[in-house]
């Protein structure tokens, strides 16, 4: 495979369970490589760990071209989340881009954490109180794995939990790659804004104990910045979240071994989690950065004007950084992996999603110690046509 070779970009593997047969051939010959995004435009692809991180974590490049330059990821001529209304009112780089994080960060240290626990593990046994009231078998995703992030994330930002089907359709349309079109997107992200432009006021009218009421009543942000900021919360605090939750529980059940060493000692929870997230194959687009200089990386010089996108996926499964990175050590420490970025975009929810996952893991170890998958492995199905990674669904059982 030589790097003049244009590849189409998702690459996808037979298996939702396991890495396409490209990744491991890339970051041997070539690590960094052409490829082409659906919307026809040009990109270049990084598969290496020590690459992908240092691309990442380097301050000079940020997501999109300021100029509108960079590749489009959709179909769609808007280009899709990381050139919408959203993306382009709030701060991308610099100062501007640390003052915003700064005024979230306190919402997801690891103390605010610490003390969101107990109500996320009451819901988390809520949800499967509900579930097995309806017999032995469901579908884990819809069931468990979609509303536990979405209700913690609506507690933090103070909006309806009422609501959650109308924020996944809103963020499906938004992550949208081929699945909507334009139309459908724009009607879709108007009702988002107008949505949250209505909650915004009443936030202002009667502020509450959460992130948006503090943000409308004690922050410099325009109401353009505070709606983005409350829309990109709710697309990153449920989506990716609510999928990482179903594949991880795939992961573990595909092999019960693994879901039989936990039951055994549940202290493997944690790194079992990072584990997880360090193995997940289906993790989405990855993330995309815009050189705008000459920039040496992987023994190649990446020219101005050039979309990069750094799989983190295929960089997690680097033999140069992690040993055995083909096989699942529940028990891998230290586990330096790129499942929510590097450097300065690093994934701010990173807490809160370590939380959400710790608990789902703990709930259903200690409520459903028979569960296993209910279809073969091979056959589950990813999440087609959206920028996010997922299960279409996680079939399950359980003795009862």
């Amino acid at each position: 495979m030589s790097e003049h070779t244009a590849l189409q970009y998702p690459i996808t593997g037979d298996s939702a369970l396991e890495p396409p047969a490209e990744w491991a051939e890339l970051r041997g010959k070539c690590p960094v490589a052409h490829v082409k995004f659906v919307s026809g435009d040009d990109a270049t692809l990084l598969t290496r760990y020590e690459d992908v991180k240092a691309t990442l974590a380097d301050p000079r490049f940020t997501r999109t071209s300021a100029d509108g330059d960079s590749a489009r990821m959709t179909e769609q001529e808007s280009g899709g989340i990381m050139e919408s209304e959203m993306a382009n009112v709030l701060p991308q780089h610099g100062e501007a881009h640390l003052v915003w994080r700064r005024q979230l960060n306190k919402w997801f240290t690891a103390k605010r954490m610490a003390a969101l626990r107990p109500g996320i593990t009451a819901m988390a046994d809520r949800l499967v109180d509900e579930m097995t009231a309806k017999g032995d078998t469901a579908d884990l995703k819809a069931a468990f794995g979609f509303p536990l992030p979405v209700w913690v994330i609506c507690e933090i930002l103070g909006v309806p939990e009422a609501d959650r089907d109308k924020f996944s359709y809103w963020s499906d349309t938004l992550l949208s790659m081929t699945r909507y079109t334009q139309d459908e997107i724009v009607a879709a992200q108007t009702e988002f804004y107008q949505y949250l432009a209505g909650h915004l006021a009443a936030k202002r009218a009667d502020p509450g104990d959460d992130l948006l009421s503090e943000l409308a009543t004690g922050s410099d942000m325009t109401d353009a910045q505070l709606i983005a900021t409350g829309q990109g919360l709710l697309v990153a605090g449920h989506e990716t979240t609510a999928n990482m939750i179903a594949k991880m529980a795939a992961m573990l059940l595909a092999d019960r071994t693994r879901w039989e060493a936990l039951l055994a000692d549940p202290k493997l929870i944690r790194s079992a989690v990072e584990e997880s997230l360090r193995m997940d194959v289906n993790a989405g687009f990855g993330m995309v950065r815009y050189i705008d200089e000459e920039f040496a990386v992987g023994g190649a010089v990446i020219e101005p004007g050039t979309t990069v996108v750094c799989s983190m996926a295929a960089a997690n499964r680097d033999e140069a950084a992690f040993d055995g990175a083909a096989e699942m050590d529940l028990a891998r420490t230290p586990n330096p992996h790129l499942a929510f970025g590097a450097g300065a975009h690093s994934c701010l929810g990173q807490a809160l999603a370590r939380t959400e996952l710790q608990v789902a893991l703990e709930v259903l170890l200690r409520r459903l110690p028979s569960l296993e998958l209910a279809v073969a492995a091979d056959d589950l199905q990813r999440v087609e046509g959206l920028l996010v990674g997922g299960m279409a669904a996680v079939p399950v059982r359980w003795r009862t």
